[in-house]
């Protein structure tokens, strides 16, 4: 069964840092595109980052750009996302997604994970 499952979730203060995983299982990432989501109550899921299948491509939103580094290690069939000067506006459920297709920032991955919760306040 293939699965996705992301870790790293927690409740940060303004300015801090979070390194969330996103580790799969029942099939190897080597050759899928990863892409990061996230989801604010009330509002859609908004495309953070994404990565290529073997990592020389990454795109950033411009919302997290400069904060946010994605990265991938295929050999622990896992992906990262390192989160620095975290703002209030970043409190999101978090999102991996795997695909085979270039989909990038477009919520149209066909593997998701549940995603995990982040939180930014003082």
């Amino acid at each position: 069964q293939l699965q996705l499952v992301e870790s790293g979730g927690g409740l940060v203060q303004p300015g801090g840092s979070l390194r969330l995983s996103c580790a799969a299982s029942g099939f190897t990432l080597d050759y899928y595109y990863i892409g990061w989501f996230r989801q604010a109550p009330g509002k859609e899921r908004e495309g953070v980052s994404c990565i290529s299948s073997r990592g020389g491509s990454t795109i950033y939103a411009d919302s997290v750009k400069g904060r946010f580094t994605i990265s991938r290690d295929n050999a622990k069939n896992t992906v990262y996302l390192q989160m620095n000067s975290l703002k209030p506006e970043d409190t999101a459920v978090y999102f991996c997604a795997a695909d085979r297709r270039y989909w990038c920032l477009r919520p149209a991955y066909d593997y998701w994970g549940q995603g995990t919760q982040v939180t930014v306040s003082s």
